[in-house]
């Protein structure tokens, strides 16, 4: 795994809340109209972290399967660290790093949002809930480079908690969003905020190269 901790993909999921708010804000606020209160909020929100948490799982399980093999242990290796390279750029402002990677999950969105139709409008939890599962195929770059460092995480367990991680990180702004209150998503959103962790997950994606080839 990239020599990285939860703490990282928790603030990558945390400080990237402008593009989080930017791909879910209109479910978000459709479901501010169509229902109030806490509750609903919580299970769009639930639903999509334990999506990704899944996904995490299922990454860490296939990296797992193939890691024994040295040459696929490496390559996982230098791949996470590089899509660290990509995450804290795009943190740092240059949005298109990882524009690929979302290209990439068109594809499987196009597949997967007409399902997403007979659960609106939200009218509760079991609208809300599986909603929030669907929607957490959305193709997010962010999501997406934290999927690959799951891969190489080691285990379906360690894919799985670092997933939670990078979606527990995501919970504030969209639930904010959510319930309008917006004090915390400037904070957040704050240049220096984002400028100081690019710059922390670039740095823990060029440590991990130069420790590779060091």
């Amino acid at each position: 795994m990239p020599d990285v901790g939860l703490l990282t993909f928790f603030l990558v999921g945390l400080l990237g809340g402008a593009h989080c708010v930017g791909m879910c804000g209109g479910i978000v606020g459709a479901l501010s109209m169509q229902a109030k209160g806490m509750t609903i909020h919580l299970a769009y929100n639930a639903g999509r972290i334990v999506s990704y948490t899944l996904a995490g799982g299922l990454a860490g399980g296939v990296g797992h399967a193939f890691g024994h093999l040295l040459p696929v242990q490496q390559g996982l290796y230098i791949v996470a660290n590089l899509m660290l390279v990509a995450m804290g750029l795009y943190l740092l402002g240059m949005t298109r790093s990882l524009a690929f990677l979302e290209r990439g999950g068109a594809w499987l969105w196009r597949r997967v949002q007409p399902a997403t139709r007979r659960f609106l409008p939200v009218r509760g939890v079991a609208q809300a809930w599986p909603l929030g599962m669907l929607w957490g195929f959305l193709p997010c770059g962010l999501v997406y480079g934290a999927l690959v460092n799951a891969m190489a995480a080691g285990s379906a367990q360690q894919g799985a908690v670092l997933m939670l991680a990078f979606g527990l990180g995501t919970l504030p702004n969209l639930l904010l969003a959510g319930l309008l209150l917006t004090r915390f998503r400037r904070f957040a959103q704050a240049p220096i905020m984002r400028n100081v962790s690019g710059l922390l997950v670039l740095g823990f994606g060029l440590y991990g190269l130069m420790k590779l080839y060091g």
